[in-house]
Parts: structure tokens; sequence; C-alpha cells
């Protein structure tokens, strides 16, 4: 996730060198993008094995804010990407710049797409919900709002922490004002220090978009289950210049294709009206082992005789020639 406008390091938006490129490039070819036969037009510019479980997702996405400049929506979506988190707003006071266009041009080109609110934590809560129910939209074909949570570390003028009590009566404000003007249960992005000081045991039938560029989330979070995996930070997807982020839908198509629809709700892991079932065709009676031929023969039952008697259109052939004529 980008963090506050005026305090991200520029230093962050210097490209690799040509060298490093084609060393990652090497290594996401062999063994460290184990996702290629499914992404074959995204990359990595510095991969890290540490997330190879992440990339083996079927369903992945991306994120954006202003740091990825002009896209070309048509080719993000040709690449595969199945969805997009874009930053619309932060504290009470900032709109992304490039959100509308972002949030009009994903909409075009049919990638599946969410808002997202920065939470500066040096505004009141009721501030950031009346900043961002003035600017993200109730489209009902949108993805449900994200709520992200992170210290505001790179802020010179917000950098301290505040008490974990103070901070979740914020966040509950705010997830209660995002999920009231869209309709949608909001999703919490956070990183691993702000979820180990604050969210721990917390706010757990909501789904969990988590960070880790260098590890399985296991190792790095004490959750039981997390429902988007930000991965990368230095993703390469034709249609954005430079690095973007990528991430991971934890589920399948059908888990996917429920969530969207609101059949399912990944958070509490709950299906609304219970879970689909699935039609299967009944079993033919049970014969005999031994009474059917191979599947590749038919799978047709077999007659036996009794033992030492020969059929009567045989016993001619054995007469004559001491065997069974063969077809």
């Amino acid at each position: 996730m980008a963090p506050r406008a005026e305090t991200r390091p520029e230093a962050r938006r210097m490209a690799k060198s040509t060298g490093r490129l084609a060393i990652c490039a090497l290594l996401g070819l062999f063994g460290a993008e184990p996702a290629l036969a499914l992404y074959p037009k995204k990359g990595d510019s510095d991969p890290h094995g540490g997330v190879r479980d992440a990339r083996r997702r079927v369903i992945q996405g991306i994120d954006v804010s202003r740091w990825q400049d002009e896209i070309d929506w048509q080719k993000v979506k040709d690449a595969g990407t199945r969805f997009a988190f874009i930053k619309a707003t932060e504290g009470g006071d900032h709109l992304d710049p490039m959100f509308r266009k972002n949030w009009a041009g994903a909409k075009a080109a049919g990638v599946p797409r969410g808002a997202y609110h920065f939470v500066y934590w040096c505004r009141p809560a009721k501030d950031q919900v009346r900043w961002f129910r003035r600017h993200i939209p109730r489209d009902p074909d949108a993805l449900p709002p994200v709520l992200d949570v992170e210290w505001n570390g790179e802020s010179a003028k917000c950098g301290k922490k505040i008490p974990r009590e103070k901070a979740l009566a914020k966040i509950r404000e705010m997830l209660k004002g995002l999920q009231e003007h869209t309709g949608k249960k909001p999703i919490i992005y956070t990183d691993i220090t702000f979820h180990e000081d604050v969210l721990e045991g917390q706010f757990n039938d909501h789904p969990y978009w988590l960070r880790s560029t260098a590890a399985p989330l296991h190792h790095r979070y004490e959750r039981k289950q997390w429902e988007f995996w930000q991965f990368t930070t230095t993703g390469r997807v034709p249609g954005i210049t430079g690095d973007v982020d990528r991430n991971a839908f934890f589920g399948s198509e059908h888990e996917f294709a429920a969530w969207r629809d609101g059949r399912y709700d990944i958070g509490a892991r709950k299906w609304r009206g219970g879970e689909p079932k699935v039609a299967t065709t009944p079993k033919p009676p049970a014969t005999p082992a031994g009474l059917r031929t191979p599947k590749a023969a038919g799978a047709t039952p077999l007659k036996f005789l009794p033992p030492g008697r020969i059929p009567r259109s045989a016993r001619a052939e054995v007469a004559t020639t001491g065997s069974i004529a063969r077809d």
C-alpha cells in the first residue's frame, strides 16, 4: 500500500539497474516464479522464494495508487489480472489524484475493482468517515471496500503510534462507516507490525489482506486464516510502468465468484443459505469382484459356465485342433 502522499520516499520509485533486472528475470524463470504457467505475462523485478505459495494461487490481482502513474487497463486485463484495489482516500482531506481515472479505466476494461481508504491516525475517525463517504462510489458491481491500517511512520506530522484501544476504537468506527456506505463488509489491510501491535485476535469475522513479501504468512502472523496476500511490491504487469504490488486470493474460482455475488462471506467462511450441494452421479449396483470385464472393455457382466463344461460350439474345435479356436 502507498504511504501518506507527502512522505513516500522518492527513492522507491527509482528503476532497477539493467543487470539486476536480467538476474531477476532468470531467477523468475528457474523456480522463483512457479506461477508463470498461470500468469506468463506477469513478473517480479526482485522475486523472493519465501512467497512461492502465493504465486501458485489461481486468482491474483494488484493494488495501485498515484505512484503507478498512467495505467493501460486493457493491457492489465489481458495479462490475466482478476481484481484491483485502487487507492481512493487518505485521512480526512486527501483524494488520490488518479483515483477517478483508475476507477473508470478498470471498469471499462472489465477488471473487478474495489476502493481503499488509508487511515491517518492524527485525524478523528468521524472526519475520515465523512471524507471517504464523499468520494468512494457506491457502485453495486464494485468489490467490498478496504480499510488500510498501518502506522504512519513515514509521516513527518503523524509518525507516533497511538494507544491500542484508541486505534481499535477508530478502526471500529471506520469499518462501520464503510459498511453502511457501501452495503458490503470491508476488508482490513495491514502489515506485520501493526497486526502484532493492535489487531491480533480482533475483527476475525472480517476478511484480512496481509502483507508479507519474504516469508509465508504463518511465519509472520498469529492468524489461522487469510483472504488476500500482498506477496510482492516489485511486481511487473503489462500496462503499468515500473513496480506494482501483486496480491493473491486465498480460495477457488467458485469461492471468488460467490464472494463477489454476496453468496459467500470469506471472512467468516460462511455461505448464505448454506453451502451449495454438488450433484453426484448415482453409482451402479455393486457386482461381485471378478464378474465384470475391465473398464476399457466396457465393464459388461461376465457369464461363467460350471467347471468342466465346454460350450457345444467349441467341442468340435477341441476335437479337431486340441484347443479352442480364436476369433
